[in-house]
């Protein structure tokens, strides 16, 4: 195969791969609302009852009927019988009738009979009569029932991530099990004659991994679960044989390495020999990132990406996280942005769109200023360490400016 005789642009990239992936029916699992952090809820969850469930107290005081309070203050307090107490946790036993009152804490259940609460503050107890010293008025200091969440609500819809304020939701509720959509099973591999696994002892002319784990980490950051199968030398069989074991245990493969144009860049051969349909593109108009090789396998998709790690890791984002978001049940995956100010005159590469790594800082006058990161090597770690982000020029675009005002593709959210 002649690599590269016809790149595609990134635009037309996405097509193809869109024309050829058929994501099957999302899976639903149900599991505890303690393990559901960060996924992806299935279903519109509707409150099966009232939050709170019954009228509370919302301080320490008496249960009363506002009407006997009215007229009281400090001059001339209201007196009322003191006939019981209501804690929290438990079913009044005490009616308040004309002329009672009944001693209650916060958080515990209005007594029947009563539609105000006095704050302790503005009482006096002595022996079994309360002085009022201020007047309340109907439902002061309760909170009704239904007053947080009404039951037959729809308080969450299907499609968010639950969080930490979700799942309290959820908790509130009474729910301890919840459908979320399964997580894709997304297989990672590294190849390559030079890798070595972290943690073992590094030979002469040998760099440990990076792709794999990197990638892996990606994997989760966008709701798919990797499943490493590490490094494997450039190989032919070796990497045909781990390919169709990924293939049938993943919904998805990423590969890193052997898609340039070197003797030992085998990948998009072994992905021909794997069955029907194999390569459909070969090279994207990109900068970093031209050798992608992508593929589709008994109708799962196998992504190939360049070697270099920022290479790697700038062609997920690009092409990879958006259809394992919408595999997990994001519908649309919107990336965090901002506008900054570039640091310097950047240039594209000729006839490719150029993706300019860059670190942002921000001036004493509170301008944001992309930096780029100069490592001049798609390859270097330090790129990945040190960039916020990217800056995306266009294929006809000459160069952007110093100062001019640009858009970058953050990795993360800014702190």
């Amino acid at each position: 195969m002649k690599m590269f005789r016809k790149l595609l642009t990134l635009d037309e990239a996405k097509n193809v791969i869109q024309q050829h992936f058929k994501p099957k029916n999302l899976r639903i699992e149900e599991i505890s609302i303690l393990e559901a952090y960060k996924r992806i809820l299935a279903e519109d969850v509707t409150a099966a009852l009232d939050i709170p469930p019954f009228n509370r107290s919302t301080v320490d005081g008496y249960a009363v009927k506002a009407k006997d309070t009215f007229g009281a203050d400090e001059n001339k307090p209201i007196e009322l019988k003191f006939c019981g107490v209501v804690n929290v946790g438990e079913q009044p036993k005490t009616k308040v009738t004309q002329g009672t009152a009944v001693e209650i804490v916060t958080g515990a259940p209005i007594p029947e009979g009563a539609d105000a609460v006095v704050m302790f503050e503005h009482t006096e107890r002595r022996g079994s009569l309360i002085y009022i010293y201020n007047a309340v008025t109907k439902d002061e200091n309760i909170m009704k029932a239904g007053a947080d969440i009404k039951k037959s609500e729809t308080v969450l819809k299907a499609g968010v991530q639950l969080g930490s304020r979700e799942i309290g939701v959820l908790a509130a509720l009474g729910m301890k099990k919840v459908n979320v959509y399964a997580m894709p099973k997304v297989a990672v591999l590294s190849t390559g004659a030079e890798l070595t696994e972290p943690g073992a002892k590094l030979s002469q002319g040998k760099i440990y991994d990076i792709n794999a784990y990197s990638l892996s980490v990606a994997v989760q950051e966008c709701g798919g679960k990797p499943i490493y199968f590490g490094v494997l030398p450039d190989e032919l069989n070796k990497i045909r044989t781990a390919l169709r074991k990924a293939i049938t245990v993943a919904d998805m493969v990423i590969t890193s390495g052997g898609v340039s144009v070197g003797p030992k860049d085998v990948m998009p051969r072994v992905l021909n020999s794997l069955g029907s349909l194999g390569v459909i593109l070969c090279g994207v108009a990109i900068k970093p990132g031209k050798p992608t090789t992508v593929a589709v396998i008994d109708e799962k998709l196998v992504f190939s990406l360049p070697g270099h790690p920022t290479s790697a890791l700038l062609v997920f984002h690009l092409l990879v996280r958006p259809l394992i978001q919408n595999m997990v049940g994001i519908a649309k995956s919107e990336n965090l942005r901002v506008k900054a100010l570039a640091g310097m005159r950047l240039f594209p590469a000729k006839g490719r769109r150029t993706f300019i790594m860059v670190k942002l800082n921000r001036e004493k006058s509170g301008r944001l200023i992309a930096e780029p990161v100069l490592t001049g090597l798609s390859g270097a770690i330090t790129t990945l360490a040190k960039a916020d982000g990217f800056v995306e020029i266009s294929e006809n675009q000459q160069f952007i400016d110093a100062n001019e005002e640009v858009t970058v593709n953050l990795f993360k959210s800014l702190d």
